[in-house]
């Protein structure tokens, strides 16, 4: 990343000393895998343009990060949290309980779902109904509500591949599986008119949306606990696997991918940024105010990470898959501002 080069603007938010008094010399991130590159390579660029150390950056998924960082104030616990989700009202909650009261939230972007399988494989044409169809426990057949005894994409489609039924998808830590879970299981539960044979069968509209969202447990549907290299090595021994990643982990891989349309939508940065693309989510992280001024570099990392030169349409994230906030002069108003969560 040292060949990045930036504008006197970008730089001048890194600009100050590193104050003498600050508790810990680095700043430490964790949380969401999806975040995971883009907060990587704005940490190396920062480390290699500023007078701080380059941040810490760990990933474990959106909820362990906001654990974590929900944990308390002080330099015993992290700063940001990176998040593929909006936090939780139970997790404000935590933090509030535990003292972490001003929170600042940015949105650093939007991101993409994709369904990708092994590049020597088959084109796969997805619906949300097709997925729910694939890896739900419950679905209805001829008006009943049966066990799913699936074992190919083309008994659930029959314009799909006749390919057997092997989904590797992000655990329950994971940001990615809620968006997964509502945006096309739960939209295909509805979509197929699953949802309203549960309803009718005697569920409540609860007890509907969780047979919806409640997945096979015999094989079809594999959880990765991991990031997104663990479902591609998945693949690479599975070559009959279907994986759900980020967009910008596709397309930084697609001389072992194939990715697949939903909808008749292509994912891509065009199609997420146009709402065209359904599957999609704004990606963001989480700041503990009460630690700027106590560790070094803190806001100036922040800014950096969403100045125009890093996170605009024309810089190294868009570049490696990040689909640029329109609304990022906004979000860079509301850093310089210190603007924290109501």
């Amino acid at each position: 990343m040292s060949t990045v080069k930036f504008t006197v603007s970008a730089l001048a938010v890194i600009a100050a000393s590193a104050t003498a008094a600050a508790a810990r010399d680095q700043i430490q991130v964790s949380g969401s895998s999806t975040v995971l590159p883009y907060a990587t390579i704005v940490a190396e660029v920062f480390g290699e343009n500023a007078d701080f150390p380059v941040p810490v950056v760990e990933s474990g998924g959106t909820g362990s990060g906001l654990q974590k960082f929900c944990e308390g104030v002080g330099e015993n616990t992290i700063d940001i949290a990176n998040a593929s989700r909006p936090i939780r009202d139970a997790e404000r909650e935590a933090c509030t309980a535990n003292g972490v009261t001003d929170i600042m939230e940015v949105r650093i972007g939007y991101d993409g779902i994709v369904f990708a399988n092994a590049a020597a494989g088959p084109d796969f044409a997805y619906t949300p109904a097709a997925w729910f169809n694939a890896l739900s426990a419950k679905v209805v057949k001829d008006g009943k509500v049966v066990d799913n005894t699936a074992a190919n994409w083309n008994e659930v489609n029959p314009d799909l591949p006749e390919q057997e039924i092997l989904a590797f998808i992000p655990g329950t830590k994971h940001g990615t599986r809620e968006v997964f879970e509502e945006k096309v299981i739960m939209a295909g539960c509805e979509e197929s008119g699953a949802m309203e044979a549960f309803v009718a069968s005697g569920m409540d509209e609860d007890a509907a949306e969780e047979a919806c969202t409640t997945l096979r447990t015999d094989g079809r549907a594999v959880d990765i606990d991991g990031d997104y290299t663990e479902t591609l090595a998945r693949i690479e021994s599975s070559p009959n696997g279907i994986g759900v990643f980020g967009l910008s982990f596709f397309e930084n891989n697609t001389d072992k991918l194939k990715v697949g349309t939903i909808n008749g939508v292509t994912p891509s940065t065009e199609t997420i940024a146009s709402g065209e693309y359904p599957v999609s989510r704004p990606l963001f992280f989480y700041v503990k105010k009460a630690h700027i001024g106590q560790i070094q570099g803190l806001q100036e990392f922040v800014e950096f990470f969403v100045s125009d030169e890093l996170a605009g349409p024309d810089g190294p994230l868009a570049e490696y898959g990040l689909v640029s906030d329109p609304e990022l002069a906004a979000t860079q108003e509301a850093v310089a501002n210190q603007t924290v969560m109501q």
